[in-house]
């Protein structure tokens, strides 16, 4: 067998593969060996089936079959030894082959080459780096949710803001009395607090237990469809039949009351001994947060490294209409169209994938196991973190960890993770960061 690669550009080449009968012979009669071991044919018990009866019937088959897996193996051999730097999969050319009568076979490839550049950065490029500001809003804030998971609920006697009412809900009249075989919801829960008209908010400020008020519910939840239903209990496209007026006699008020900022607190939300006042439960949750803005600041930065290591390289050339036919051969169920309107935005992506395999290979950047199992973890922390979950259980972490590690799919998106962790973490110290502080907004503005 005998392979050769000529270039025909740049970023394309002819790869042309000349398969001679000892290449194949003896596989093809191995497999015809074994086929006659199985065929069942009339008048033949099975297994005694003459050879010349089955290269007759079957021999073309074979040999397409065996030389094609030949082809396969010994191309990819070529192609790993050689460093061929191979865009997608070889295109077979229109081959004049005629298995029936030839014995010897040569088959022709069109190739895409990938572009050859240089891709260097030092202290002399510079990229924007965005430190996300941790307001004492944002810690406020999450101290807030945790006194909450460990509120208590007390009854009173008047009500408050963000109060919950309990009560009997009756449809009124045009004269203001209880409508005759009107609607009438018992037990009926609300909270004034989200309602969206101040005037009938308004109306159940300093209300006490027993009192009866009267107001619009269309009018005070704006006559959404589902606040509506829910509170007066009916379905959703009855809503439009009740734009009146109602009365509602209060039953309860019940107000919840913050847990306390104790030793209790800081032990259940940040793990034993981590913190032992307020000022210091506080600076964690500071941290905290901080942790989670800067793995945001990470995946900003390495978006404007792309784009400043894409414009800084400029175009690259690709074999532009071998591409195409490589992304229809990929795509063959979407068609020519879908290729001419994507083309140009996966030539970006794959510019991105070939700038960050260089980078990847010029800083020695591995990946072991021990990184995928803790990236899996980081990421179910992660999620966790995003309910105000900070002190995972780590025999938690490890069991929603190893359901992740079994999907094929989930360990691909880890392992790219891993790259781009590594790969954010050394060009970081590479370049020459220009620190902006922003706030949360107007760093997520920035993604809109």
């Amino acid at each position: 067998m005998n392979i050769s690669l000529q270039n025909v550009d740049k970023v394309s080449a002819v790869l042309t593969v000349q398969i001679e009968k000892a290449d194949y012979q003896e596989k093809v009669e191995k497999s015809l060996k074994t086929l006659r071991q199985r065929v069942n044919m009339p008048g033949f018990r099975k297994g005694m089936v003459p050879m010349a009866l089955i290269k007759k019937q079957y021999g073309t088959s074979v040999l397409v079959e065996e030389v094609d897996k030949l082809m396969q193996e010994k191309v990819g051999e070529y192609i790993r030894e050689n460093n061929v730097n191979m865009l997608g999969t070889p295109l077979p050319k229109e081959n004049n082959v005629n298995f029936e009568a030839d014995e010897n076979f040569e088959f022709s490839f069109d190739i895409a080459l990938a572009p050859e550049f240089n891709v260097e950065l030092s202290n002399n490029d510079t990229v924007d780096y965005y430190d996300i500001n941790v307001t004492d809003e944002m810690v406020d804030q999450q101290v807030k949710m945790y006194t909450q998971r460990t509120a208590k609920y007390d009854k009173v006697e008047e009500y408050q803001e963000n109060d919950m009412l309990k009560g009997l809900l009756a449809e009124l009249d045009e004269n203001g009395s209880t409508k005759e075989g009107g609607l009438q919801v018992e037990g009926a829960v609300m909270m004034p607090t989200y309602m969206k008209n101040d005037d009938q908010k308004a109306i159940f400020n300093g209300a006490k237990t027993n009192t009866v008020l009267v107001f619009n519910p269309a009018t005070a939840f704006d006559n959404n469809e589902a606040e509506l239903a829910s509170l007066l209990k009916i379905k959703k496209e009855e809503v439009a039949n009740y734009k009146g007026n109602f009365s509602f006699q209060i039953e309860e008020i019940t107000r919840m009351i913050p847990g306390d900022l104790n030793q209790e607190l800081f032990d259940q939300v940040l793990g034993e001994g981590k913190a032992h006042s307020e000022e210091e439960f506080r600076a964690q949750i500071k941290e905290t947060i901080a942790k989670q803005f800067e793995a945001d600041s990470d995946y900003k930065f390495l978006i404007d490294v792309r784009n400043y290591v894409v414009n800084k390289i400029g175009k690259l050339e690709f074999a532009d209409e071998l591409m195409k036919r490589i992304m229809l051969e990929n795509n063959k169920e979407k068609g020519e169209e879908f290729v001419a309107e994507h083309y140009e935005k996966s030539l970006e992506e794959l510019t991105w994938h070939l700038i960050k395999e260089k980078l990847v290979a010029a800083n020695n950047i591995k990946v072991e196991q021990a990184d995928i199992t803790n990236m899996a973890k980081e990421a179910t922390r992660a999620q966790f973190a995003q309910y105000g979950m900070i002190n995972v259980p780590d025999e938690l972490l490890e069991n929603y960890s190893k359901e992740m590690l079994k999907k094929r799919e989930s360990v691909e998106a880890l392992v790219n993770r891993v790259v781009e962790a590594k790969l954010s973490e050394i060009l970081k110290g590479q370049v020459t960061l220009n620190h902006k502080a922003v706030s949360a907004e107007e760093f997520n503005k920035m993604f809109q």
